[in-house]
């Protein structure tokens, strides 16, 4: 007889293992099935899926190692402090990195343990249906099948590639490739210009590889407001990064020098990129290719992502929940984690709920890029009257001591109410200001209710707060 479960998790990313733990939490019987070792030395599943493997995780390690060898060698000399032959060891850095992830991997089998939820080692895809529930085929080091009442699917997403540009992850590299180089190229190509492309091409920029980006599309950060992209574009290519915008990628030839990248620029131009190294990141797919939903009767979309419901992450196949990259919504890791929280609550009779709409999101470069809710243009293609404010971070005495005083915060309130509708950073530390605009939009605070809290003097908060006062145009330090 089969092991049987109230609630089977396919996938140990941040929403597989979140939904497990709350499962288990709950009084659940649960399971947690996972395949992807990550190059583990001995061929071990290993826990938190990309973000904690080759994905959010390691490459902010990355981007702090890189930042203080930046600083180091650059900026210290604003301070009164000298530093001479600042030099960089890659292998320890990436090294240190991986000590991070073997860390938090092993911290999660420990909720595993404490919580107890089985782990099924190998490849979980569907078998059928019985009276007792669903029927999942393991694959690997736990082969068997398993039954279980509820399936909470959260198998996250593998890495978009062209076609015709292979990735081998030495030369031509996607995100995981691009974590494990062992020493800094002279000159990094990058295709495409979002989260991944500029974190990663930010890393290898600072530790010294001259970087050049290629984005297909014309507009450069489109997702964020107008005036973030603007911001940061200018920065970025201050630092110097090179952004070529509008650009349609041709041949890309391989060989013992490096890689060369045929391209039409904007202007229609032909021109060549030739560099050591490429990068290849434009975009992700969701893993719902090996799962044989057939077996259940599910189908994905024409995109590769299962259909669900939008208040509770079901699919049409009764006590079968799909959430995170594999469905609609942002590839965002903390999104995956609360509808992991919110299926399981499902699952135990409770009514939770999610607003999309203040989700926050980052890019972890320098300066940071954050947000939450609606956009200027959003707001101006929906007809919504709206009220502006915004303050940047040059008039603020902690961002000057802190020699970070780039960027700013703006807030859009209604018009009307003065409801909070979106707030936009670029700061230092935009990551984990935006959690007070976060918290704010989920309460439906006014403007007014963010500009009346006290905040602590001299810090960065205070940013946000003028920048709440100065949507009435009422300020006070500018």
């Amino acid at each position: 007889m089969s092991q049987q479960f109230d609630v089977l998790v396919i996938g140990a990313g941040p929403g597989g293992y979140i939904a497990a733990i709350r499962a288990a939490q709950l009084g659940f019987k649960v399971a947690c099935a996972e395949s992807n070792a990550y190059d583990d030395p001995k061929g071990e599943p290993r826990l938190g899926g990309t973000c904690l493997n080759v994905g959010c995780i390691p490459s902010k390690a990355l981007l702090a190692s890189s930042e203080e060898f930046e600083n180091a060698a650059h900026h210290l000399a604003d301070h009164g402090i000298s530093a001479k032959d600042v030099s960089i060891d890659v292998k320890k850095m990436v090294a240190r990195k991986d000590e991070i992830v073997t860390k938090m991997t092993g911290g999660i089998q420990f909720l595993f343990r404490k919580n107890k939820i089985t782990l099924l080692k190998g490849h979980a895809s569907f078998a059928g249906k019985t009276a007792e529930g669903y029927q999942v085929k393991i694959d690997g080091k736990d082969a068997g099948t398993v039954t279980a009442k509820n399936v909470i699917i959260a198998t996250g997403s593998k890495a978009r590639h062209l076609p015709n540009i292979p990735v081998d992850n030495e030369i031509i590299c996607d995100n995981e490739g691009a974590l494990k180089f062992g020493a800094t190229p002279k000159k990094l190509g990058v295709i495409g210009a979002g989260v991944i492309g500029l974190e990663l091409g930010s890393v290898w920029r600072r530790l010294g590889a001259d970087v050049t980006i290629l984005e297909a599309l014309p507009g450069f950060l489109a997702a964020t407001d107008e005036a973030v992209a603007k911001e940061a574009h200018k920065l970025f290519t201050k630092q110097g990064l090179k952004i070529n915008l509008g650009v349609k990628i041709g041949e890309v030839k391989t060989s013992k020098k490096g890689v060369s990248i045929a391209y039409t620029d904007a202007d229609g131009k032909a021109q060549t990129l030739d560099c050591d190294r490429l990068i290849v990141s434009v975009g992700r797919v969701p893993n719902t290719d090996k799962l044989n939903l057939d077996a259940i009767g599910l189908k994905v979309d024409e995109r590769g992502f299962i259909p669900v419901d939008n208040h509770t992450c079901a699919t049409s196949a009764a006590g079968v929940y799909a959430i995170g990259d594999v469905v609609r919504g942002p590839m965002l890791a903390h999104k995956a984690e609360d509808e992991g929280v919110m299926v399981a609550e499902i699952l135990a009779g409770q009514k939770p709920h999610i607003d999309y709409n203040c989700i926050p999101w980052v890019i972890y470069t320098s300066p940071e890029i954050a947000w939450v809710g609606k956009t200027e243009q959003q707001l101006k293609a929906e007809g919504r009257a709206y009220k502006p404010g915004q303050f940047p971070f040059a008039a603020n005495g902690r961002a000057l001591g802190m020699g970070a005083a780039d960027g700013f915060v703006k807030v859009l309130a209604d018009a009307n109410t003065d409801e909070i509708l979106g707030v936009h950073i670029v700061a230092a530390a935009a990551s984990d200001l935006i959690a007070e605009a976060a918290v704010a939009m989920e309460f439906k605070a006014a403007a007014e209710d963010i500009g009346r809290v006290c905040h602590p003097h001299p810090s960065l908060s205070e940013v946000m707060r003028e920048a709440a006062l100065a949507t009435d145009k009422r300020a006070l330090n500018m």
